[in-house]
């Protein structure tokens, strides 16, 4: 059976033309396009994205999260950086963490970055940014102590990398000893390939019937990445230093002249960093770059800024995933156009139909592309879900001559269609009204761009897709067990639920009989399999809320519920008593930071369906949930309790009175209820305030808060 494609909703639609479900539809998508994207970059050393299309997606989620704030999923791509590890190396855990950057695309974005700056910092006078170019190649941190390397980590999901250090030491770029360094000095940069090494590794692979690469950074990625330190050795590969981790002591007072300082070390940093005192003078210096990109000799897909004085970027801090000090202002996509040869309809997960388009293979930023996204029946008849025209009203057909460019997931997307290239005999295509895989009806709903099917469980491919997330790399994770094996044994008629993994061994005897008999499967991968899942029969709360595929509900809104709630037995307890829209119950499950009223009601709703709950019952039975605290820091007067600021501060700015309250380990909600602990109050304070004496809960003033912090 095909690989299932997520749900594409009101994909072609502006973010100010959404409505609040059609925004909720698009976050989801968006969410599963670019953790799989991440996955295929970070994971796989294998993109099958530009980086600039896959920044146009992450825009694009910013923008609807913008407009409609309490809709943020917790597994927002905001929050997101990397993906997991790859198998073969041990993990190194980031003693500070390496975080990615928020992309710029216009001239206006930088200047809003500016602006940003300027207002968080509460800053008028001067203010001076570097520049540097953004090097297309593999994230590296490297770890001296006493002047010599003893550890080298890729990113990895940005807490955990993995350990290349014996690779590292075979590259010449990277020194093994540094004169006059501080006692520990973690330097960050680039790994990467230069053209011309490029082609000629390709040449050499190809000559003794070797992979070949696709691009610099793929090659650049593989050879770091290989088991056999001597394969990487024998890889020209290159590291640009621009940054530092761990320290003991400062390097400098400025981010140019921290710079200067790792090359006086002997790192080879980029000689087209610059300081600049304005964001035109910026701005100028990304044309200069731009203009030079196709004759430097390496791949790079934009610039950095960063505010150059490091105590302003101290007091601007961090995001989840992204400094407040910092920004990437990416190069613009590749198009490319080739023919239309099918039109496919798959089901997902959640029942929705998708359509994909079958292309004539074409290359496009480098990458072979054979497929695309067509998003919804309205894309498709050239229309966006408000009955406005799209793509001047042309709808496309199967032999149209189209326009791609690479959009997100492992299907691009379809810009544009050639009407002077359409066959005579092209027919407009006739969305499906029942479902491809188990023929129930594909209903729409008024306002929902998307068909779905209404087979529900009956549906084998909503089965299998749920099957397929459950035992993702997120979920459960059984080694093994993974999503070809799922489909197998469904359609064998081993497993039709999660539960039915569980109870595998126990129904087919000692299951290793059966197992061994299947191709592929021998006594000993029998064994292994059926130990791999019993040690899958203890799970963490939000792994398993996460597993169980529930709409809206991605890692990190899994993780904020099971944070909340502690145990199974409470969030169990609140899902089946929680009336939706109404009542205590549901007023504390909102009051979740990070949880809105539609993963809210999506959840609930999972629970007080019978036949859902009956599933959930069967799998929970099978399991032991491991409960999960918050981890909150030592020594904090705020640690663990939930802190709402209102009216105006003087002495911060309330973005950084956010940042050091979370740093502290309290939670900062957006509305005063029964669970506020504490309400820091500044001039202006209104409705908030009043909340707050009705329920008894503690006002203090900015002063009072500084003081309780430490702070003042």
């Amino acid at each position: 059976m095909a690989r299932a494609v997520e749900n594409r909703s009101v994909a072609d639609a502006e973010p100010d033309a959404l409505s609040e479900a059609e925004a909720t539809e698009e976050l989801a998508r968006l969410s599963g396009l670019l953790r799989a994207a991440n996955t295929a970059y970070h994971t796989d050393d294998a993109p099958e994205i530009s980086d600039a299309e896959y920044d146009r997606l992450k825009r694009r989620n910013l923008a609807i999260e913008a407009r409609f704030p309490q809709l943020k999923r917790s597994d927002s791509p905001s929050d997101q950086v990397g993906a997991a590890l790859a198998e073969g190396f041990s993990k190194v855990t980031h003693e500070v963490r390496m975080l990615s950057l928020e992309n710029a695309f216009e001239a206006a974005d930088v200047a809003d970055f500016v602006d940003r700056v300027r207002k968080y910092l509460g800053l008028d006078g001067p203010l001076a940014f570097t520049a540097e170019p953004k090097i297309d190649g593999l994230s590296l941190s490297l770890r001296y102590e006493q002047g010599r390397l003893v550890q080298a980590a890729t990113r990895g999901d940005g807490e955990v990398g993995e350990n290349v250090t014996e690779n590292a030491r075979r590259i010449a770029d990277i020194p093994q000893r540094l004169e006059g360094a501080p006692d520990v000095l973690e330097v960050r940069g680039e790994v990467y390939m230069s053209h011309a090494d490029f082609q000629a590794l390709n040449a050499r692979q190809a000559e003794r019937g070797g992979k070949t690469f696709a691009n610099p950074r793929n090659a650049a990625a593989g050879s770091l990445r290989q088991l056999d330190a001597n394969i990487t050795a024998a890889r020209p590969l290159k590291f640009f230093a621009y940054a530092w981790g761990a320290l003991s002591a400062p390097l400098a007072e400025q981010q140019f002249a921290a710079i200067e300082k790792l090359a006086s070390l002997g790192f080879k940093t980029n000689p087209l960093t610059r300081r600049f005192d304005t964001a035109e003078a910026l701005l100028h210096h990304y044309a200069e770059i731009e203009a030079q990109r196709a004759s430097l000799g390496y791949d790079i897909d934009g610039v950095v800024y960063k505010v150059d004085d490091l105590a302003l970027q101290r007091r601007l801090g961090f995001r989840s995933t992204t400094p407040r000090w910092a920004i990437a202002h990416k190069f613009a996509a590749e198009l490319a156009w080739t023919r239309l040869l099918a039109i496919d309809i798959q089901v997902g997960r959640t029942g929705a139909l998708s359509p994909v388009a079958r292309l004539q293979p074409v290359t496009v930023g480098g990458v072979v592309v054979s497929n695309a996204t067509l998003h919804n029946e309205d894309y498709i008849q050239g229309r966006d879900s408000k009955g406005a025209p799209i793509r001047e009203g042309k709808d496309i057909r199967v032999g149209d001559f189209v326009q791609v460019y690479r959009a997100g997931d492992v299907i691009p997307k379809i810009a544009d269609v050639d009407l002077s290239q359409r066959p005579d005999d092209a027919q407009p295509f006739d969305f499906p009204t029942f479902c491809p895989e188990c023929q129930s009806p594909a209903l729409r709903e008024e306002g929902d761009a998307v068909r779905r099917c209404s087979g529900g469980l009956i549906c084998p491919a909503q089965a299998v897709e749920r099957l397929r997330h459950f035992v993702s790399r997120a979920a459960f994770d059984i080694e093994g067990l993974g999503a070809k094996q799922v489909e197998a044994f469904f359609k064998d008629g081993w497993i039709a639920t999660p539960a039915d993994i569980f109870t595998l061994k126990a129904r087919f005897g000692t299951g290793i009989q059966q197992l061994k008999n299947r191709e592929g499967w021998g006594p000993k991968s029998a064994e292994n399999l059926f130990d791999a899942i019993d040690e899958k029969r203890k799970i963490p709360l939000n792994r398993l809320i996460f597993a169980l595929g529930i709409r809206h509900v991605g890692e990190s809104s899994a993780s904020l519920l099971a944070t909340h709630y502690g145990s199974w037995a409470a969030f169990e307890a609140a899902m089946t008593g929680a009336t939706i829209g109404e009542g205590p119950v549901w007023a504390d499950l909102l009051s979740i930071d990070g949880v809105g009223a539609v993963l809210a009601a999506s959840v609930v709703a999972a629970f007080q369906n019978p036949r859902e709950r009956a599933a959930i019952d069967s799998l929970v039975a099978e399991l032991e949930v491991q409960s999960v605290t918050a981890r909150a820091p030592v020594d904090s007067p705020v640690a663990g309790k939930i802190v709402v600021f209102t009216g105006t501060l003087a002495k911060m700015t309330r973005a950084e009175a956010k940042a050091r309250a979370e740093s502290l380990g309290a939670k900062v909600a957006g509305s005063v209820s029964a669970k506020t602990d504490l309400l820091v109050a500044g001039p202006g304070a209104g409705s908030k305030a009043k909340a707050a004496e009705a329920l008894g809960v503690e006002i203090l003033d900015e002063d009072g808060w500084l003081a309780l912090i430490g702070s003042a």
